[in-house]
């Protein structure tokens, strides 16, 4: 898969085969559109191209809105689409003078002009440029003078990408990993960089590494206990994570913890990305250190039933 962040110059995609979105997730919804435009660009002797845009054009639009999350990052979408076999990703730069590009402008000096579409594959009710003026029927009156072919999804499947995107938002908040990986149709995953944290886990046997996200509209799964695979270096391990505030030290701040089982390599400042499997238990609070010692062990042996066929 090629990636591409610069539009300041044509591409020289052969019959591209073009479709526009945020593909956020990459969940199952998408897959069949990606299935389809690979196929369609297949029988056409040519390339599937996916164009989205970051940032999320809502935050160039509702800067002060704070409660969009998001279930990929812009790496972690590149890596989903590659893994779906997309021929090429365009990353367009979602600024202000590009939110101002009349619908007219959208199409013949970005769409038309930068990629010379064979087809164009449109959501249904998809709007586009300056005060989202433009639509399908707009498309279609372009369509002959610049030789492109136009297809719009479907109502049913656009409607049903969303409810999965809303149904997957709320099982990842409550904590049911297993809905919400179906739903993908891959277990979701969040990256970060190992820091030092209070290091109280390896007093007890269970060192854990601390995860810091940076990016703030990643989405986090509700608090508790997790079986995961931790992925260190392109090396797969089976762990237990911990989302939550550390009740038993009385922590006020939330922290992402991952015990990597049987690991002892010094990881900090090294980026390492964690797929939730299931979740295990809430979080709580132990009277004492040895009590929580006894649950961490009985989570550990839950984690390793639960991973036995990875």
């Amino acid at each position: 898969m090629k990636v591409f962040r610069d539009i300041n110059k044509a591409f020289e995609f052969k019959n591209a085969v073009v479709t526009i979105g945020t593909f956020d997730g990459v969940h199952k919804g998408h897959q069949k559109i990606i299935s389809y435009l690979n196929q369609t660009a297949k029988e056409m002797n040519g390339e599937s191209v996916i164009i989205t845009f970051h940032p999320h054009p809502r935050f160039l639009i509702n800067p002060d809105d704070k409660n969009l999350q998001l279930l990929n990052t812009i790496d972690e979408k590149l890596a989903l689409l590659k893994k779906y076999k997309v021929d090429n990703v365009v990353v367009t730069p979602f600024t202000k003078e590009f939110s101002k590009l009349s619908a007219q402008e959208y199409i013949e000096d970005f769409l038309v002009r930068l990629f010379a579409p064979a087809k164009i594959v449109i959501g249904y009710d998809h709007h586009f440029g300056n005060h989202r003026a433009g639509n399908i029927k707009m498309l279609e009156t372009y369509k002959t003078k610049h030789h492109y072919a136009l297809e719009e999804i479907k109502k049913q499947t656009v409607d049903a990408i969303d409810v999965s995107s809303t149904k997957i938002r709320e099982s990842l908040k409550s904590g049911d990993i297993i809905t919400a990986n179906h739903l993908l149709g891959h277990r979701y995953s969040i990256e970060g960089i190992v820091t030092k944290g209070r290091q109280v886990g390896r007093t007890i046997g269970f060192p854990t590494a601390n995860i810091h996200v940076a990016v703030p509209y990643k989405l986090i799964p509700a608090t508790g206990v997790y079986a995961v695979l931790v992925f260190v270096g392109g090396q797969a391990h089976k762990g237990m994570l911990n989302i939550g505030y550390r009740p038993t030290f009385e922590g006020n701040s939330r922290s992402i913890e991952v015990n990597i089982f049987d690991f002892d390599k010094d990881i900090y400042g090294e980026d390492i990305s964690i797929e939730l499997v299931a979740k295990i238990r809430e979080e709580q609070k132990f009277e004492g250190i040895e009590l929580l010692k006894a649950q961490l062990e009985k989570d550990k042996q839950t984690s390793i039933t639960l991973l036995s066929s990875f």
